[in-house]
């Protein structure tokens, strides 16, 4: 899987004169940290659709890296044999003609630890072997839910080379998560079981809307989830115990659960000057009438948050969040400039526009050639405008 790879099948020497440095192939040898930096814009897909196969392969082919086929809370309890039956159709046909290497990374997401068990069993290896891994949803420490969850992976995986290994990506949110006289020591919890099995885990999530319903929320999407005050103040504990440099994990966005549409509320915050320069205002138009300008606000206020990715659930969504995620040629820049000086001290920016202090900047610049090898760096006239105008189908 490369991303961006749409384009260049369209258009090799364009493709080319976008990237100062192209996207890396990542396959399931490429490494934890560089799969879960490279998931992007996860997209969900509810397990009752008829054709995931079809599915499967139209969002490779518009430059989806990352699917999740979900058998949890997008299916209704009655039908949820029948999503099953779809599930189970779509990986035994994806194991008979695909290289999983050539296909998205691909992710179920069951109930609780026993729906996989029983799953597991129902497909059997073959099958599994085309995904990536599973989707924990209602993750805890607490009742020894975390135990058995890894218990049951450790089975699915039992005689796995280690390249074929499935990882996880569990989802945090259980009302323990954002109860304020519970939530420190059910993330200090987590952080231990996380911890203790860390080759296993790809990335933690965090499920804004099961966090909303516990006060009976929903923000609108003319506001970012950083305008919910009790959600926002979770995300910075999240981040805080399971992002932390070092020892932490790669903390992904809350979903974005919008569809395209044109109602608007407040004055819109997307600038229209990077649009003038890239001489597409239309561009900036269109993404106002199907309100992306809010998604494209909470994708920046993720990463300047510490998260990396999102979770989305429309296919219109995932080039808005690749876009934004390429590497700029001043980020690029900065980041190497910071980890060439390895004695400390600060100097100016090439871009003369901010300081640059060597130390202090280390961990960003590592993260930051990380996201450059999932996504590209961009050639030093290029923004993520002109990448949109040839990503949105």
């Amino acid at each position: 899987m490369r991303h961006f790879a749409e384009l260049e099948r369209s258009d090799p020497d364009g493709h080319r004169a976008f990237f100062r440095q192209p996207p890396e192939d990542v396959t399931r040898s490429s490494g934890t940290a560089l799969r879960a930096v490279a998931l992007g814009a996860t997209l969900y897909t509810p397990g009752i659709r008829p054709d995931l196969v079809r599915d499967v392969r139209r969002q490779r082919e518009l430059g989806a890296a990352s699917i999740v086929l979900c058998l949890e809370d997008s299916v209704a309890d009655a039908d949820l044999p029948r999503a099953e039956d779809n599930v189970d159709a779509a990986l035994r046909e994806l194991a008979r003609s695909e290289d999983p290497d050539t296909l998205p990374q691909l992710f179920v997401r069951v109930r609780d630890a026993e729906h996989l068990a029983r799953f597991a069993d129902r497909v059997g290896p073959e099958a599994l072997d085309v995904l990536t891994g599973i989707v924990l949803p209602k993750f805890e420490a607490q009742d020894g839910v975390g135990d058995r969850w890894f218990r049951v992976l450790d089975d699915c995986n039992a005689g796995r080379p280690d390249d074929h290994r499935l990882v996880v990506m569990p989802i945090l949110e259980s009302p323990s998560i954002i109860h304020r006289e519970t939530r420190t020591d059910a993330l200090t919890a987590i952080r231990d079981v996380l911890v203790d099995r860390r080759r296993d885990v790809l990335a933690v999530r965090i499920g804004a809307t099961d966090l909303s319903s516990v006060y009976g929320l929903r923000r609108p999407s003319h506001l970012t989830v950083y305008d919910v005050q009790v959600l926002a103040s979770v995300i910075g504990e999240v981040v805080n115990v399971l992002g932390r440099s070092g020892d932490g994990f790669v903390v992904a966005g809350p979903v974005w659960e919008h569809y395209p549409d044109s109602d608007r509320v407040f004055r819109t915050q997307l600038r229209s000057t990077p649009f003038e320069q890239a001489g597409d205002l239309a561009l900036r138009r269109q993404l106002l009438l199907e309100g992306f300008d809010g998604l494209l606000r909470e994708v920046t206020l993720d990463r300047a948050n510490g998260l990396t990715g999102k979770t989305v659930i429309h296919p219109r969504h995932v080039p808005l969040v690749h876009a934004m995620s390429v590497v700029s040629d001043e980020e690029f820049s900065d980041a190497e400039d910071v980890l060439a000086n390895t004695s400390g001290g600060a100097a100016a920016s090439r871009y003369g526009n901010k300081m640059n202090e060597m130390k202090p900047h280390h961990e960003w610049a590592e993260r930051t050639l990380l996201r450059a090898r999932a996504f590209g760096v961009a050639a030093p006239d290029v923004t993520f405008v002109d990448l949109l105008e040839r990503s949105l189908p």
